[in-house]
């Protein structure tokens, strides 16, 4: 299996581009007012236009009002919504639009193992779990978090697995080697600044995933 890669934070075209023609599968425009890597609803569909065919949009929410987000689906149309904030299984399912619920692991009822996995019980409509490093700012911190904490997810019913927080080129093969998620996700790992990418950084990230797959590849099929 291939792992997955979502350039998150876009804020810039040409960044959005530059990670399309390294080959991310998707990337991500942060619709949060809190965020360095905020654009609005008018920036986000401008870069939307833009996304080359094949390459997944995904706009990143924090415990938006439920009109807002209306209004995010009809303007930017996104491919994905992602819920990054404390939104409930009924406030991320009422849209009837595909999503993927972030969880910032080892915030208060998520810093063990057992309430991690409580907590994903709840959506098991998400196209995806995203998990993410606890901080006071949603995201973005560039802090990684302790994977041990992964170790009780449900089996029965258990969504993709997208991992996040602190990812960066020397430390992406690491965990996917680990825990071969779905997808990975990485923002200020590949920056010059909040939100101004760095297109070498971008091209190193992806190169260092397809090695830990190619190594995966190796190990699973000997000759």
């Amino acid at each position: 299996m291939r792992t997955r890669v979502k350039i998150c934070g876009i804020t810039r075209q040409e960044d959005l581009l530059a990670a399309a023609r390294a080959g991310a599968d998707a990337v991500g425009l942060v619709l949060y007012p809190g965020s360095k890597r905020f654009v609005d609803i008018a920036r986000a569909a401008e870069l939307r236009r833009a996304a080359p065919p094949w390459v997944t949009v995904t706009a990143l929410l924090v415990n938006a009002e439920p009109d807002f987000v209306r209004e995010v689906i009809g303007a930017v149309r996104p491919h994905l919504l992602q819920f990054h904030g404390d939104e409930t299984p009924d406030d991320c399912d009422r849209h009837d639009f595909p999503y993927m619920r972030a969880f910032r692991v080892g915030a208060p009822g998520l810093d063990s193992a057992a309430g991690v996995a409580q907590a994903c019980s709840g959506y098991r409509r998400a196209a995806a779990w995203l998990f993410d490093s606890y901080s006071p700012g949603y995201g973005g911190s560039g802090v990684s978090f302790d994977r041990a904490l992964l170790a009780e997810l449900p089996a029965q019913d258990a969504r993709p697995i997208v991992l996040s927080g602190g990812l960066t080129a020397d430390t992406v093969g690491d965990a996917v080697r680990a825990l071969r998620p779905w997808g990975v996700d990485v923002s200020s790992g590949v920056e010059d600044a909040p939100g101004v990418k760095s297109h070498a950084k971008i091209h190193a990230f992806i190169d260092a995933v397809a090695r830990a797959d190619a190594l995966l590849t190796v190990r699973e099929n000997p000759v």
